[in-house]
């Protein structure tokens, strides 16, 4: 084939927004966008198509396009539209860019005005996959986590409708217990409000300036009688004076309370709550200066296997001991997503015996707009 028929469908293959390729009469690479070559690698060009995309449904598909008299048909896919005729589309699992990738293939013939050979368009499905998956695990964690409790009312409104009627000292137990299961859901739905409203807000980073050390005075004089109740002494550095940052306040006020309330929580036996704020020079993933706000505790600590799922919506270290204390699994994905709207950084520091330190680090000015 010659070099001017490569250069014109190398020039059809780099206006498509997906990997695409073309092979040759002889299934021989001929070009390949540059999508393609980020999936499957560069020094693809003069090879045999079957050591680009190792995988038997696409090579007979690609067979088939370059000599349908010769080779069979693929099976058609009952999930995909009908293909167009002489055009062959799959859904397949292939190893491209160091992992199993789930993609939609295409193969068609090359256009007749650039010569005998075929394209293969190759549709990255992973990411919608991916985020299909998290959907169905979101509602599945959402109906557990509203069924236990009302799995749990619906049992004590039968046994106070029947054996129960009479029984006063049982009635009123069985209504405690119904009134903190109601408070859990009505905490359920009420994070899961804020969790949406954060999301949907994500992309809209704050930019009016605020206080950030009278935001923290404020946090800390509302949170002192719980500490105190909990056996907690606050103590602070960092927050007199005045410093103005780009940020949302209630949105900043609901991360620091956030965390203040999961160290009184799970660190209480350690009798002791920081908060600090210092000034970072230069942050590297920020590009700039950014002010740093650490919520540190000398609890028993998180063993260092669960730090990175922490802020995974419904994660829990202690399932039981948290829904105990009324927590819902989702603060910390609030907590995270808040952080990523202001363009900052949550990092976690904690070892088991050693307590925990929560650092919020944001930007001291605002970035300008792209």
């Amino acid at each position: 084939m010659t070099d001017r028929v490569r250069q014109r469908a190398r020039g059809l293959l780099d206006g498509v927004p997906v990997a695409m390729l073309a092979v040759d009469a002889s299934a021989r690479t001929i070009a390949a966008n540059g999508a393609a070559e980020a999936l499957f690698g560069r020094n693809l060009l003069d090879r045999p198509f079957v050591t680009v995309l190792r995988h038997p449904a696409v090579v007979g598909a690609v067979d088939w396009v370059l000599d349908p008299d010769n080779h069979p048909a693929p099976v058609p896919d009952p999930a995909l539209p009908s293909p167009a005729e002489g055009v062959a589309t799959m859904r397949a699992q292939i190893g491209a860019d160091g992992r199993e990738v789930v993609a939609e293939i295409t193969v068609a013939p090359l256009p007749a005005a650039i010569g005998k050979g075929a394209t293969i368009a190759v549709l990255d499905l992973s990411v919608a996959e991916e985020a299909e998956q998290m959907r169905r695990d979101f509602v599945a964690n959402v109906s557990h986590e509203l069924k236990t409790p009302l799995t749990a009312m619906i049992g004590f409104i039968e046994t106070l409708r029947g054996p129960a009627r009479n029984d006063a000292k049982a009635r009123d137990r069985f209504l405690d217990i119904m009134e903190r299961e109601a408070g859990r859901m009505n905490r359920l739905v009420s994070d899961l409000l804020s969790l949406s409203r954060v999301q949907a807000e994500e992309r809209r980073r704050p930019t009016s300036p605020l206080d950030l050390p009278l935001l923290l005075r404020g946090v800390v004089a509302t949170m002192t009688p719980v500490a105190e109740t909990a056996g907690v002494s606050i103590e602070t550095d960092g927050i007199a004076g005045s410093q103005m940052v780009p940020g949302d306040p209630d949105q900043l006020v609901q991360i620091f309370q956030n965390l203040i309330e999961n160290a009184l929580k799970y660190a209480a036996s350690g009798g002791y709550l920081g908060v600090r704020m210092r000034r970072i020079p230069h942050e590297p993933l920020l590009r700039g200066p950014a002010w740093a706000v650490e919520i540190s505790d000398r609890g028993e600590g998180i063993d260092g296997r669960h730090l990175p799922r922490l802020t995974e919506r419904f994660y829990r270290v202690d399932t039981h001991r948290s829904r105990e204390q009324g927590g819902t699994g989702l603060g910390l994905a609030i907590v995270k997503h808040i952080i990523n709207r202001h363009r900052g950084r949550l990092r976690i520091d904690s070892a088991r015996g050693a307590g925990s330190t929560f650092t919020v680090i944001l930007p001291e000015v605002a970035a300008p707009v792209a």
